[in-house]
């Protein structure tokens, strides 16, 4: 899958060309690139400079054109009004554009296998909002718990709070490979793309009445 990258400096950040050093930048978003962007599978992260930029425009222009295109936005100031307006827009996933390279690969992950990335913060206030309007009966949260190993379960239990992989393996004690690992397992054996929808297969309405 190819990477193409669109910034109004024409040039890769050290994390970006660090991660994907066969990427290829543009200017704008022009025939050339639209061009390029039909040829293969591809994720295509948009550089958001500042607030006023029209980044979304730019994203529609994308997917009219190329619709199965999976887009990122990287903006230098995320916020939550931004990042929903962006991923109203259509696009696949928001973060910060200075995220470490670890995190940027952890992205192309997740949305090149069809789910959402948010950072931390957005992911957990996306996922508190959607878990109060969705729930499920106790025995179908137990159902999908039973699909998992007794370590998934509770990494996949806090993962489903909005819980970082670091915070997961801090307080479990384990490596974040291994949170990691677990996750993508869980993914798998719940038929799931990301955090979103494993915090919606297990939010249980009793127990959070209960709490």
């Amino acid at each position: 899958m190819q990477n193409l990258f669109i910034t109004s400096s024409g040039k890769l950040l050290a994390d970006w060309e660090r991660t994907f050093p066969a990427a290829q930048v543009y200017c704008a978003v022009d025939a050339d690139f639209l061009k390029l962007a039909k040829k293969a599978k591809t994720v295509i992260w948009l550089h958001a400079e500042t607030p006023q930029q029209d980044v979304g425009a730019s994203l529609r222009k994308i997917l009219q054109t190329v619709p199965q295109a999976r887009a990122v936005v990287l903006s230098n100031a995320p916020s939550q009004p931004h990042a929903f307006e962006m991923m109203s827009a259509g696009a696949s996933g928001y973060c910060h554009a200075y995220s470490a390279a670890a995190v940027l690969k952890e992205v192309r992950s997740v949305v090149q296998h069809g789910g959402l990335w948010l950072g931390r913060e957005l992911l957990q206030q996306l996922i508190n909002v959607s878990t109060t309007l969705v729930s499920n009966q106790p025995d179908q949260v137990a159902d999908a718990l039973d699909k998992l190993t007794a370590r998934e379960r509770d990494v996949a239990i806090e993962a489903a709070k909005g819980l970082s992989n670091k915070e997961i393996a801090r307080l479990l004690n384990i490596t974040e490979r291994t949170v990691k690992a677990h996750i993508s397992a869980c993914f798998e054996r719940l038929k799931v793309k990301d955090r979103l929808q494993l915090a919606l297969i297990l939010n249980d309405k009793s127990s959070r009445q209960m709490n």
